[in-house]
């Protein structure tokens, strides 16, 4: 194995290690939207919830209205706490997808070195190397 070839067998070989980097990368990436959607789903349920509760007039008396109240309030309490969980997993999410981003130019760099890499072998080879020829002088 020549010294190109084996440069080259190195770069196919980072190639593919920067494409399970990305594999892992998109893969966490997915888990933080999946956690994401699911804090907001959970915050909009609760929302409607809290509404539901704030809006009620059918209660029969004053104890049932304290605590349907204090029922709301801790809905509301619910609502802030996932909000601000969704806002942290908002930022998570947006991290990871842009080391995403930065893991796929890594691995189309390196895809691209190895592309040039493979052209210019192939092009040496196909090129017979040329034999330097002894120039013979005459004094005519």
């Amino acid at each position: 194995m020549t010294a190109d070839e084996r440069r080259l067998a190195r770069l196919r070989r980072l190639e593919r290690v920067r494409a399970a980097a990305k594999r892992q990368v998109a893969a966490e990436t997915a888990q933080a939207e999946g956690v994401l959607a699911q804090l907001r789903a959970l915050t909009e349920r609760t929302r409607q919830l809290a509404a539901d509760y704030v809006g009620r007039d059918d209660v029969p008396d004053g104890y049932m209205l304290t605590q349907s109240t204090r029922f709301a309030a801790g809905l509301c309490q619910i609502i802030h706490s996932t909000g601000r969980g969704a806002s942290t997993a908002q930022a998570r999410a947006d991290r990871k997808m842009a080391e995403l981003a930065a893991a796929e130019r890594s691995r189309a760099a390196v895809e691209q070195r190895a592309d040039n890499e493979a052209r210019a072998i192939a092009r040496r080879a196909e090129s017979p190397a040329t034999v330097a020829r002894k120039r013979i002088w005459h004094d005519t």
